[in-house]
């Protein structure tokens, strides 16, 4: 699996972009980097391309790759993994395919942030990005 941690600007982030699923039911309703499977003979960063234009209709520009606990990336369920971009686009987003609403969140404010009802799966990886973000700023 993979996901974009979109944010606006890659230098020095403000916000994020959070999207809320629709299915399956027990996720349905709770947020997640958008995202999605690596096909076949796909990397995962051509993946994460192809799921970013399919779902939410945007090109992207990947950044760094934000490192999981794992060396395939952060757990996801039983031995599934995901590897997460940070990404920005020039392109405004839109629900296309498995969200109902896209949210941009304010990234300065990491208690609002973690206060959505993340898939308990992502979690993890937003209070690493925020931690990553912050750094970013502050290096500027």
């Amino acid at each position: 699996m993979v996901g974009a941690a979109l944010v606006d600007d890659a230098a020095s982030p403000r916000r994020l972009l959070a999207a809320r699923r629709t299915a399956p039911p027990a996720l349905a309703g709770r947020w997640e980097f958008p995202g999605g499977k690596v096909e076949p003979g796909e990397t995962g960063d051509v993946a994460l391309v192809r799921e970013l234009d399919e779902e939410l209709g945007i090109d992207v520009v990947l950044h760094e790759e934000l490192p999981g606990p794992l060396e395939d990336g952060w757990p996801l369920t039983g031995t599934a993994t995901m590897r997460v971009w940070i990404a920005t686009t020039d392109d405004v987003p839109r629900a296309l395919q498995d969200h109902d609403e896209l949210r941009w969140v304010d990234v300065d404010d990491p208690a609002a942030v973690t206060a959505l009802p993340w898939i308990p799966a992502d979690l993890p990886i937003v209070e690493a990005l925020l931690r990553r973000l912050t750094a970013l700023r502050v290096a500027q």
